[in-house]
């Protein structure tokens, strides 16, 4: 044994200091690794829709009715399975509205009680005991516990449990145990949850998602090019700020800024209402239904349209700043016509949609106006300032990333940019060139350089290649040949606003090329999946998410309102468990008051994506590898005792 070998095995002594702890480890990770691994969760493209997320994550998907079905049979009936299921979905709105209608809530606590426990030991068969005792809440953890040894067939106990129950009844606490175990059952009903980018942008309610994650027990995030902007936006980055200002009001979501993040809006109204008075905004007009009154209205359009301008102003400043990124053909306010009202596009001259602007002097166009720039100063302040928003990106940052390589599953959001031979795509990052997993590697450590680096520079790159992410060819979370942004409002001309994929979407079903990309990334072509998000699949067109026979599997089924219409669903969730892959296509949840006092539960066709032979194991997973891992060191340390190299008890 050499030297730091024995080292580290003295190190390891201090936690198992005898040779009956270290054996007694052994047992334990043994026994663990023949468990059936836990069930993922994959979710993508979310986009601020936080009734239908929380819905499904409540519901896991629907595998939580599964349990019930599968639990109680016939015993029960529809009604009492679906009311069952509503209420650990929503305990607290279900009990609320139930007891407000029920003479003997006694009773009713009697009945839920022991069906509810029921539930959660079915949920926990798949775990250890020390595993679910440390999900326990700590109010009722030994109260659980006891519930949960129940054996249902002896006698001796019986009226021990009934007495607890009872107890719990009198004491008023049946209410807290019943969200107590609700609560448990949703946690052990998923395992790890995988959000696979675009939380942000569309949608109203992205900040109560970020809440609801930043409480979840364990998962990831693969940022989003949505995300991304929005991270950039916090560090006071212009080209990502005029970007999330203009699409909140695109999608009528100013609430976004101002009530969930108290971002002050009323100088930028103030602005755009004055500059933008008599301009009708003919090529500003809302994606989609929002519902506003008419002022409200035509302060979303004005406000659109003047972000709109100062975004093509600031990003010129960031494309002089960065030749490297390439974006040149993307300054086009000085291709402009002014008298004319024409824009020349790559040779192509085309009339304007809109020819009013009033904050633009042809002579020097890109210059901000000393009113747009009194209002980039106070975004900028209120973006950097805003607690609770750098509190969602500082937990963006610590629980994600670009990629993720979890159980054979590479999870990206967008692509892995290829050349349309389908080789990998070099990017140009700051004079050096990257391409497939290098590329996501530099460009991850540059995010992470925008929010914690020392050096001013690398702080500033960092940010501009957090807009660069957003918008950019060859970026991995753009995937597209340009942004077309100024093409969709001022040119109807369809061949000037075509935005081209990435050859990335053309290649899915080639197995060549998508062995490429895994033997990149260091993972076995034969066995790897590939699962992201990005472009809404069209499943009212009979276009198909699983790809490739099953190695890649894109789940933006459009989560967002402003999506369902292209997509004809509400939503993807993908699950992974013990027994194979299962992907759950999702009709819209009318609203959460409909699915507590109608007990309507989102209904979801479910597609077995893959089913494995021999049910797969903690054993087969990267946990398990870990702990076989451990069990090496454990049994080195074993010997180390045995023969008298490492002394037992720390001597």
């Amino acid at each position: 044994m050499d030297v730091s070998e024995k080292r580290y095995l003295e190190l390891l002594s201090r936690s198992f200091p005898t040779a009956a702890k270290a054996s007694a480890e052994i047992i334990n990770l043994s026994a663990i690794l023949n468990l059936p691994k836990g069930t993922e969760f994959f979710a993508s493209d979310i986009h601020g829709e936080y009734e239908a997320f929380s819905h499904i994550l409540r519901n896991g998907s629907g595998s939580i009715r599964l349990k019930i079905d599968a639990e109680f049979g016939d015993s029960l009936s529809e009604e009492e399975k679906r009311s069952l299921a509503t209420l650990i979905y929503y305990p607290h709105e279900k009990m609320e509205l139930v007891l407000s209608q029920v003479s003997d809530p006694g009773a009713w606590y009697a009945i839920m009680l022991p069906r509810l426990v029921a539930v959660c030991k079915r949920a926990a068969r798949k775990y250890t005991r020390s595993r679910v005792r440390k999900a326990l809440p700590d109010d009722f953890a030994y109260i659980i516990e006891e519930l949960m040894t129940e054996d249902r067939h002896g006698e001796d106990k019986q009226a021990y449990y009934a007495a607890i129950i009872d107890a719990v009844i009198r004491t008023d606490r049946g209410g807290e145990l019943i969200e107590a175990l609700c609560q448990l059952i949703q946690r052990l009903a998923i395992e790890r949850l995988h959000i696979i980018g675009d939380i942000y942008d569309r949608g109203p309610y992205p900040d109560v998602i970020m809440e609801t994650l930043m409480d979840h027990h364990a998962l990831d995030i693969q940022w989003g090019n949505h995300d991304i902007v929005w991270m950039g936006a916090s560090l006071g980055q212009r080209g990502c700020i005029a970007h999330v200002v203009r699409n909140c009001a695109r999608y009528g979501n100013l609430s976004i800024l101002e009530d969930a993040y108290g971002i002050n809006i009323l100088p930028l109204a103030s602005f755009a209402l004055e500059a933008y008075r008599d301009d009708p905004c003919v090529a500003f007009g809302l994606k989609g239904n929002p519902e506003l009154t008419p002022q409200e209205l035509e302060m979303n359009v004005k406000i659109q349209k003047a972000m709109a301008i100062i975004q093509f102003k600031v990003e010129a400043k960031l494309i002089d700043e960065n030749p490297d990124f390439g974006l040149e053909d993307r300054k086009l306010l000085d291709k402009i016509d002014y008298k004319r009202g024409t824009v020349l596009l790559d040779g192509s001259e085309y009339a304007l949609t809109d020819t009013v602007f009033p904050t633009v002097d042809p002579d020097d166009p890109y210059r901000l106006t000393p009113e747009e720039e009194d209002v980039m100063q106070r975004l900028e302040q209120a973006f950097t300032g805003c607690e609770k928003l750098q509190r969602h990106m500082r937990f963006f940052l610590d629980a994600g990333s670009l990629y993720k390589i979890y159980n054979g599953n590479l999870l990206f959001h967008a692509c892995v940019p290829l050349n349309e031979d389908g080789s990998l795509m070099e990017t140009d990052v700051f004079g050096q060139k990257y391409k497939g997993r290098a590329l996501y590697d530099v460009m991850e450590r540059y995010v992470r350089a925008a929010f914690d680096d020392s050096d001013p520079e690398m702080r500033k790159r960092g940010r501009d290649l957090l807009w660069y992410m957003w918008l950019g060819e060859g970026s991995p979370l753009f995937a597209k040949s340009k942004m077309a942004t100024f093409e969709l409002y001022l040119i109807a001309e369809k061949e000037a606003r075509k935005e081209v994929k990435n050859p990335f979407y053309a290649y899915q079903n080639d197995e060549h090329v998508m062995a490429g990309i895994f033997e990149d990334f260091g993972m076995d072509p034969a066995t790897s999946r590939i699962v992201c998000g990005h472009v809404p699949v069209k499943a009212k067109d009979g276009e198909d998410p699983v790809r490739c026979g099953g190695r890649v599997l894109t789940i933006d089924g459009g989560f967002s309102k402003a999506y369902q219409p292209t997509t004809g669903i509400a939503g993807y969730t993908l699950i992974s468990n013990s027994h194979g892959f299962v992907l759950a296509a999702h009709e819209p949840l009318e609203s959460t008051r409909a699915a507590v006092v109608n007990e309507q539960d989102i209904h979801s066709s479910r597609r077995v994506v893959e089913r494995v032979e021999k049910r797969t194991l903690v054993a087969d997973t990267d946990t398990g590898k870990e702990l076989k891992r451990q069990i090496v060191d454990l049994e080195q340390l074993l010997e180390a005792y045995r023969i008298g190299e490492v002394a037992e008890g720390g001597k």
